[in-house]
């Protein structure tokens, strides 16, 4: 019985991250700002004892009201709210660095993390697309480099922030009269290209020390700021050689950014479409494809690759000539897995819009109990994951039954924690040590 252990997310998405999964009778098409469906969610992972559970986000209105459920709420506002409902299970959001500033988010995050008892986790991304960046006041979205760069500043200050108060700054001595010492905290100082913060943060050291990084880009910026500074990689791939190929990529890298390769875990995202036999989920995915509308994935379809409304046809494959991914300005990485999905497998238009319903590009995969239970395995066992974000296709179903029939067969295999144990913190479920402040490094000493 191996010893290594899998790390479990479950990615959250409204009634399920299959397009069509708010036209199935079971589903409850305002379950987007249900507060009850999302604490019935995070119970659920709870109960399977899943590391964390994750919100993702994005400063604009995504997709357009006739696909499907649109609009969110705030995710560090909803987090809070099931920190209260939950014991175990960690908190993660996804936060812009280009749309946000670091004094502002770092102390939503510290917030977060008291509140949970050391349970938050950030997804850091850089946001790609001109309507976020019209919602902000700019014309155009900045550059892809220099959304990265932004974002590699926007961490140094968020760190020192996070770091400002020393874990024993608050004495509270009540018979001397002193409450704190002031020669404990450490104003930022910080001055660069992006931003000026002075002082420290007005929340003090949370029990992380800072909550758990992620990150999801997969282009070379991406796995670069991976590297530097991501300890959880969440990431779309298709096959077993790509995955082995991106695991061992971003290890070598973190390890050349001077870290132990160990502390930073790579999770792929899988679609589970389960049934009690092959041929039951293979007729429950058909269900779902029968129910997605070709316009709606078209239009995002067309949006992804750059190009004009109306252009792709629905029966022939994509057109010869797109741009390469170096000159894409938006989500690099997505690009070149639809592209290479597409030429790869030389499938027309419509038969990528229903590859791409359940995932946008993660992987999906039908099949029983038993066989989902394999695929995990294999790619644990073989170099391509430390772990996986679960991403059920329909919500609340997908993830009962992922609950219910895939994670007995993974702790009976050895492969999956059967309790929670005395491991509180998001950072010690993943194996992580709490860092260390850096103002009392000898750098600073």
């Amino acid at each position: 019985m191996t010893t290594r252990r899998l790390h479990l997310n479950a990615f959250l998405m409204n009634t399920g991250h299959h397009e069509a999964s708010w036209r199935l009778p079971e589903s409850d098409p305002y379950a987007h700002t249900d507060l009850g469906h999302y604490v019935r969610l995070a119970r659920t992972a709870e109960r399977g004892t899943f590391d964390s559970l994750f919100l993702a986000d994005s400063p604009q209105l995504w997709s357009n009201l006739g696909q499907r459920p649109a609009g969110s709420l705030e995710p560090l506002t909803l987090l809070t709210a099931l920190a209260t409902a939950t014991e175990h299970i960690g908190l993660i959001a996804t936060a812009s660095t280009s749309y946000n500033s670091p004094y502002n988010l770092a102390r939503r995050f510290a917030s977060l993390d008291i509140v949970s008892g050391g349970r938050a986790g950030w997804n850091i991304v850089t946001t790609a697309g001109a309507e976020a960046a019209r919602n902000f006041g700019l014309e155009h979205e900045p550059a892809h480099a220099e959304r990265y760069s932004r974002a590699a500043e926007f961490l140094d200050v968020a760190l020192k922030l996070w770091d400002s108060w020393e874990d024993d700054a608050v004495v509270a001595d009540k018979a001397a009269g002193v409450w704190g010492d002031d020669h404990k905290i450490h104003p930022a100082r910080h001055e660069g290209p992006y931003f000026s913060v002075a002082g420290a943060l007005n929340v003090p050291r949370s029990p992380q020390g800072y909550p758990l990084l992620v990150q999801a880009g997969s282009s070379a910026d991406g796995k670069a700021f991976a590297a530097r500074y991501a300890e959880a990689v969440f990431t779309a791939q298709q096959t077993l050689a790509d995955a082995q190929a991106f695991y061992a990529d971003i290890k070598h890298r973190t390890r050349g950014a001077g870290r132990d390769p160990e502390h930073l875990k790579v999770l792929p995202g899988i679609v589970p479409v389960l049934g009690s036999t092959e041929a039951e989920a293979r007729a429950n995915e058909r269900v779902l494809e029968d129910h997605i509308v070709p316009e709606h994935g078209r239009g995002r379809l067309e949006r992804l690759l750059g190009l004009a409304p109306g252009s792709l046809e629905l029966d022939q494959e994509l057109p010869a000539g797109l741009p390469p991914e170096s000159a894409v300005e938006g989500a690099r990485s997505r690009y070149a897995l639809v592209v290479r999905l597409a030429r790869r497998e030389r499938l027309t238009v419509r038969q990528l819009i229903g590859r791409l319903g359940g995932g946008r590009g993660h992987q999906t995969f039908a099949g029983t109990p038993e066989q989902v239970a394999d695929r995990i395995g294999t790619w644990f066992g073989q170099g391509a994951a430390d772990g996986f974000n679960i991403m059920p296709p329909v919500l609340p179903s997908g993830l009962d039954a992922f609950v219910e029939h895939v994670v007995p067969i993974l702790r009976a295999r050895g492969l999956f924690r059967e309790e929670y144990g005395p491991r509180r913190t998001l950072r010690e479920r993943y194996g992580l040590p709490r860092p260390a402040n850096q103002y009392l490094s000898p750098v600073f000493a």
